[in-house]
């Protein structure tokens, strides 16, 4: 699977891309890179919260979901962003990307008053 998404606002790992790529990994459910023909030298992984983080639920603003066409609960796809800098994997749970799954439209949100991790270990 593979799809366009379209940022609403630049993302700070991808502050020109005016599109992004997001391709699934095959053989991970739940697992995608996520690229940008604008920065070709760019590569996230993120990963889909409702497969392997079931116990994550952010909550999102009404300016959040704005941001996004404000997408039916059905429609918000959730990814977190995977690091793997330090050789354990941890998804970065305090800025997830929000995504309207029926336009594409996305953005990176800062979940600044709740009180979920930058660093969630994925080893355990």
């Amino acid at each position: 699977m593979s799809r366009k998404l379209i940022p609403s606002s630049a993302l700070p790992g991808f502050p020109q891309a005016q599109t992004l790529d997001l391709c699934a990994v095959d053989g991970a459910p739940g697992l995608f890179a996520l690229s940008s023909p604008e920065a070709p030298s760019l590569r996230w992984f993120v990963l889909e919260t409702a497969v392997h983080l079931p116990h994550y639920t952010p909550q999102f603003s009404e300016d959040h979901l704005a941001a996004v066409g404000r997408p039916s609960q059905n429609a918000r796809l959730v990814l977190a962003v995977v690091n793997t800098a330090d050789q354990r994997p941890s998804a970065n749970l305090f800025a997830p990307l929000l995504v309207n799954d029926d336009t594409g439209q996305c953005t990176q949100v800062l979940l600044e008053s709740q009180d979920w991790p930058l660093r969630h270990d994925l080893s355990a």
